[in-house]
């Protein structure tokens, strides 16, 4: 029984030594971009590079948990806010926002890079939005649509490039003290005319919608009537 005490407690600590790399290349990679070598991350992290090397095989392997993590993160957290839709639920999200920061400061540094890594982050990024909104409709929070996957690539794009345009306009310079601030003025920023157009709507009828899918030359599969109900 010791020794299996002595192989969880083991376990245990390298669970925590690679959870405390991870969380400090998302913060350096966020802060400093993907050029940032290994012996820096694991300076933050109290680590040797080899060490790194152990637990992540190499710089594109630490670059994926990196990856895997945040996703998760934004897939419980939207996963909660789409099947949950109270008001309650929101303010407690608001009310701490600042540790997302981290998060998504990495997550415009993907984008900003660009290349293989930031396709396959956006690429999942969708499908699990996708599983959320499917989640939100179960629940009867979201409403359905007739192309669900269309109208999730639809608003990843939006979610992304809103984010991606509002800080290389207003937070490009921004110092680590900063930047936590400056996210919750995004989101404090984009949230009330988000919630608006989320849940009252944009255009007065839907004859544009309608007169479109008559003339398109393959219409989403499913009843054009029930679309935008």
């Amino acid at each position: 029984m010791a020794s299996d005490g002595v192989g969880i407690g083991s376990r245990d600590g390298e669970f925590a030594t690679t959870s405390r790399i991870r969380d400090a290349a998302i913060e350096r990679f966020g802060r400093d971009g993907f050029r940032v070598g290994l012996r820096s991350i694991a300076a933050d992290a109290g680590v040797t590079a080899g060490l790194v090397i152990h637990h992540f095989g190499s710089k594109d392997g630490l670059r994926r948990a990196c990856d895997e993590h945040v996703l998760e993160v934004m897939r419980q957290e939207k996963t909660k806010a789409l099947t949950d839709g109270s008001a309650a639920m929101l303010l407690a999200h608001m009310a701490e926002v600042e540790q997302f920061a981290p998060m998504v400061r990495y997550l415009l540094r993907s984008l900003q890079a660009g290349g293989e890594f930031a396709l396959k982050l956006v690429e999942q990024m969708i499908a699990d939005a996708e599983e959320y909104l499917a989640a939100g409709e179960a629940a009867g929070v979201v409403r359905p649509s007739h192309d669900r996957a269309a109208r999730t690539r639809y608003l990843a794009y939006q979610a992304t490039g809103g984010l991606l345009l509002w800080f290389t306009l207003h937070g490009a310079d921004a110092t680590d003290k900063e930047f936590p601030a400056l996210f919750r003025r995004y989101a404090e920023d984009i949230t009330p005319p988000a919630l608006e157009l989320f849940t009252k709507g944009l255009l007065v009828d839907r004859s544009m919608l309608d007169d479109y899918l008559m003339y398109v030359p393959d219409p989403p599969a499913g009843d054009a009537g029930t679309a935008a109900r």
